[in-house]
């Protein structure tokens, strides 16, 4: 049916009018209710204009007024992220995820959308917006796009918009991931700097205590996460009669005002897991365990003068130091090609499913959380294919000589994969 006077919209009013009544006015319209029934709404005053200030007072404080919330198409975007943001604290997430969502806020999203209402955020804009990211790189539009659906699903649920702009953008292309590993070569170079980093005699100040060299080896053993290596404690270390076992059950992270503190749980639920190690990263820890103060159990094994754990950006730091002195500083080498190498080895060595367990991540959870019981033994067979591979002696090269097949790069890119940004 066509023609006829438009329908009120939710939250909002009609004409109002206003009638004398005696010595005084009275103003009166009809809102239309939350629950879509149309309901007259007065107030009486001394004068005409008085009477329509107080009408609209009322109205104002009405339930549902605007649309149906504090928010409306008209409303600015920096009132959408305050309201974010307070609800973000409310939220069971880590310190560490609300801290880089306060980050990417703050540095990428407001700069850019924060002089418009909500109802200007078009899809074309959202558009312009996350190519000029991916112009920077991949991993910052995609933070972005995750940051612009979080915020505008949120203003989706007091109806202060009819659609999420960013659903019509066109899709991130993702660049090609070729995966790392370290070669023999490189390991062995890396080695050797580490245990002759700032130990000859013209060195100035205190010499080393050797924690990040054994850090190295731990990594390497077990392609933990550099926040779960620095987590450890005495107690996750199981020296049994067949070999040690490690329980991953934390990871440390920077607190604002606080430095590197662990956590009582590691990246994600994934990661709590149970796996062997290695001989040549078990003397390690071996070692470090009996240079440790036994009365003070909670301390992480690898901790600063204070008793604190290690910062990872310390750790990172003296790599880097290494590298310079292994002359591999322009090989883009980072602490995750340790992850990666240990990621490898085990892929070519037994299967990517083996990998993905043994690095903590979930690519077989679902099976196991759905349709078959938990297997609580340790597969030994991952630290056997590390020693035999990455031993400092008699080391076997069969696993990382050969170059990557495109099936490969594929399987190892995965393991490699979102789980694992910021490690």
């Amino acid at each position: 049916m066509s023609g006829g006077r438009p329908r009120t919209a939710i939250g909002t009013y009609g004409t109002v009018s206003v009638r004398c009544h005696g010595r005084s006015y009275i103003a009166t319209t009809r809102f239309r209710d939350l629950d879509g029934r149309l309901r007259s709404v007065a107030a009486c005053a001394a004068s005409r204009s008085a009477a329509q200030a107080r009408l609209k007072a009322r109205l104002a404080s009405r339930s549902g007024y605007g649309s149906g919330g504090v928010l409306s198409l008209a409303s600015p975007f920096g009132d959408l992220v305050e309201l974010w943001l307070a609800d973000l604290d409310l939220q069971e997430l880590s310190e560490g995820t609300k801290k880089n969502y306060r980050q990417d806020l703050r540095r990428q999203i407001l700069p850019a959308f924060r002089h418009y209402s909500l109802g200007e955020v078009t899809t074309g804009r959202a558009e312009w917006f996350l190519k000029s990211e991916a112009r920077v790189s991949y991993s910052r539009a995609k933070h972005s796009r995750t940051m612009l659906n979080l915020l505008f699903a949120f203003a989706l649920r007091p109806d202060a918009i009819p659609r999420n702009p960013v659903e019509g953008t066109s899709p991130l292309e993702k660049p090609k991931n070729v995966p790392h590993a370290l070669t023999l070569t490189q390991i062995a170079a890396i080695r050797q700097a580490a245990s002759s980093w700032r130990t000859g005699p013209d060195v100035k100040g205190p010499k080393p205590d050797g924690q990040v060299r054994d850090i190295l080896e731990v990594l390497l053993g077990t392609a933990l996460r550099i926040g779960e290596a620095l987590a450890l404690r005495p107690c996750d270390v199981l020296d049994l009669p067949h070999g040690m076992e490690l329980q991953v059950r934390g990871t440390v992270v920077l607190r604002t005002g606080h430095g590197a503190v662990r956590q009582d749980h590691p990246k994600t639920e994934h990661s709590v897991r149970r796996i062997a190690v290695p001989e040549f990263a078990a003397e390690v820890l071996r070692a470090r365990l009996l240079l440790r103060n036994q009365t003070d159990p909670p301390r992480t094994i690898f901790s600063n003068k204070s008793g604190d754990p290690l910062s990872p950006y310390s750790v990172r730091r003296t790599f880097r130091e290494f590298l310079l002195l292994a002359g591999l500083e322009d090989t883009g080498i980072t602490l995750r090609w340790y992850r990666r190498t240990g990621a490898t080895v085990i892929a070519r060595g037994a299967s990517t499913d083996a990998a993905a367990l043994f690095l903590g991540h979930g690519s077989t959870a679902i099976t196991e959380g759905h349709y078959i019981e938990p297997d609580r033994t340790v597969d030994h067979r991952p630290a056997f294919l590390l020693e035999r591979t990455l031993r400092r002696d008699a080391s076997d090269n069969a696993l990382l000589r050969a170059p990557y097949s495109t099936t490969e790069e594929q399987a190892l890119a995965e393991l490699d994969g979102p789980e694992d940004i910021g490690s």
